[in-house]
């Protein structure tokens, strides 16, 4: 009852809202929005550190998703109605995000109908649902393994849900989905078996009750999906109308598919030939056997991977490139799980969530092995230097803590891909130039190899979903094109097809980050300072580039041509 209250007081705030209004009155409609989602999707509350939904899982009936839909169709028309023509340019830009981010939840739900189609949503939604419980001390392990014990017990019935809903589940995608429920074994054995130190007899037999249910019905939806093979496509692809409108109202990106393509050509060509021009070209492949020592395990070899960070936040500092916020939280290194390991071969990072109080993050890294031909790990072993900074200092962990901070509600919700990839892709360049890295050294060779497979995402990404090439051709690209050797190739074309748009963001970032560097030294002419811009960039949290232009230079053309 005390949950319907709630949503009914909500769904109150949506009363049709149009004409001219003040903005104060958008500001209380995403609120209410932002509430509402929350409660809607409960395991990805968690992950972000909002714990009032740690016993539940998202409604996955067939009314319940087509319910979610019409909210959010009906409240890009408020939104697309408000007369914003007297309000301030903070005001508009206000409005531009909210939309952008309301289209991107109907963008991503009901036109690419993933419901329908992926199964790994409901896969997803499992692994996430107890990872989310698992990865923080923030509340005593008692109520945490509660908490796993009442979603473990919802999972068979969501899982129905979902069979229930894949009307038409590609077949890659089921693949995939397929590979991950049946690697959820550790996560869900002695992974979670740490939280369940205190509960007493009865309710450690109904935590082991609900595991052992969840993991049947994870094994029988998977065979479920295996006995589909053949019955529906492999893949459907959006095509290449529905690319660019997600590129530009979506990302707020000024512009579209064929040249999101042609840019991504011409940084991997530009990539590859400065790899050639390296004093050992050699050096652009990871190689342990010329590091100076090789870490004897899993626990060396992450504490060997963290403990560079010192040297790179002295360099910072020294440099004065940009200003680490005392608030900042520590950052550590761990073993990727196995359930993950389908989709992301180089691990992930973990930044501080949205609501937590805890402001600490950390980057998962594929389990160890000093023979493996894993780009990431050969590259770990040699110099972790320049993944290390991307997704800890300066790139995603500082970044993102610092967007966690904004005061301004809409902009700290706002997560936009496209700048969080981009800077820190661009900080591996960075560091580079301003002097970390010596010259024809293996840091600096890695850091070209990674911007030329960045550089050969896009491709992947903008002609799998555009419908011009196979997943065979994606993976081949990955190897041929982008330097990669084929596992990490095929956990790459995997991550392109799961996640559309995902892969673009990195080098279509850095270019756009480059892009406003440039302008903004122009503009600030003698007075220019690297740290000034940077501190400046990052203050606006994980904004659409083309808004930070307007911000920063009060330069909106880039916005205007995105949205026209």
């Amino acid at each position: 009852m005390k949950l319907l209250a709630t949503c009914l007081a909500v769904l109150a705030l949506w009363a049709p809202v149009a004409g001219a209004v003040e903005p104060a009155e958008l500001r209380t409609l995403a609120s209410a929005y932002y509430v509402w989602r929350n409660q809607q999707y409960p395991v990805s509350s968690s992950d972000q550190g909002l714990h009032t939904g740690d016993s539940r899982l998202t409604d996955y009936s067939v009314g319940a998703v087509a319910a979610r839909r019409q909210r959010v169709k009906d409240l890009i028309v408020q939104v697309k109605t408000l007369d914003t023509s007297a309000w301030s340019k903070d005001d508009q830009v206000d409005q531009a995000l909210f939309l952008a981010q309301l289209e991107g939840a109907d963008f991503f739900s009901r036109t690419l109908q993933r419901e329908e189609t992926d199964p790994q949503v409901y896969v997803g939604e499992c692994s996430n649902a107890i990872f989310s419980l698992l990865k923080k001390e923030y509340a005593p392990k008692r109520e945490r393994a509660l908490a796993a014990t009442a979603r473990l017990k919802a999972m068979p019935a969501m899982l129905a849900d979902g069979r229930r809903a894949l009307s038409k589940p590609y077949g890659l995608y089921a693949r995939l989905a397929t590979d991950s429920a049946r690697s959820m074994g550790s996560l869900f054995g002695d992974s979670l078996a740490t939280l369940t130190v205190d509960l007493s007899p009865t309710e450690r037999a109904a935590f082991q009750s609900a595991r052992d249910a969840a993991l049947r019905a994870l094994e029988e939806f998977a065979a479920w999906l295996q006995s589909r093979q053949g019955q529906n496509p492999e893949f459907v692809a959006m095509g290449p109308e529905k690319y660019d409108w997600m590129l530009r109202h979506v990302y707020l990106l000024p512009l579209n598919g064929a040249q999101v393509a042609m840019l991504g050509e011409a940084e991997l060509a530009r990539y590859r030939g400065l790899e050639s021009l390296l004093p050992d070209p050699r050096m652009a492949n990871p190689d342990p056997s010329r590091a100076a020592s090789i870490p004897k395990d899993q626990q060396a070899f992450l504490a060997a991977y963290e403990s560079r960070q010192t040297e790179m936040i002295a360099f910072l500092k020294a440099r004065a490139l940009v200003t680490l916020p005392p608030t900042l939280g520590a950052f550590s290194i761990r073993q990727l799980p196995e359930a993950f390991k389908p989709t992301a071969p180089g691990g992930f990072m973990n930044a501080p969530g949205l609501y937590e109080r805890d402001t600490s993050g950390f980057y998962f890294i594929p389990t160890y092995d000093p023979k493996s031909p894993n780009f990431y790990i050969r590259a770990a072993i040699e110099d972790p230097r320049p993944i290390l900074g991307h997704e800890g200092i300066p790139g995603h962990f500082l970044q993102i803590s610092i967007a966690n901070g904004l005061t301004n509600e809409i902009r700290r919700e706002h997560g936009d891909g496209v700048l969080i990839e981009g800077w820190a892709l661009y900080t591996e360049e960075m560091l580079m130039r301003t002097g970390l890295y010596p010259e024809g050294s293996a840091a600096q060779g890695q850091i070209l190899r990674l911007s030329r497979y960045r550089a050969a995402r896009v491709g992947v990404d903008v002609n799998l979903h555009t419908g011009r090439w196979t997943f065979e051709q994606a993976v081949t690209y990955f190897m041929e094109a982008g330097g990669l050797d084929r596992e990490s190739a095929e956990g790459e074309a995997a991550g392109a097809l799961a996640s559309p748009s995902q892969k673009i963001t990195y080098m279509v970032g850095k270019w756009q980050v480059m892009r406003l560097l440039g302008k903004y030294r122009d503009h600030a002419g003698a007075a220019f300072e690297l740290g000034a811009f940077h501190d400046a960039l990052l203050a606006n949290g994980s904004l659409p580039l083309s808004v930070s232009e307007w911000l920063l230079l009060d330069d909106r053309s880039s916005l205007d041509a995105a949205r026209n």
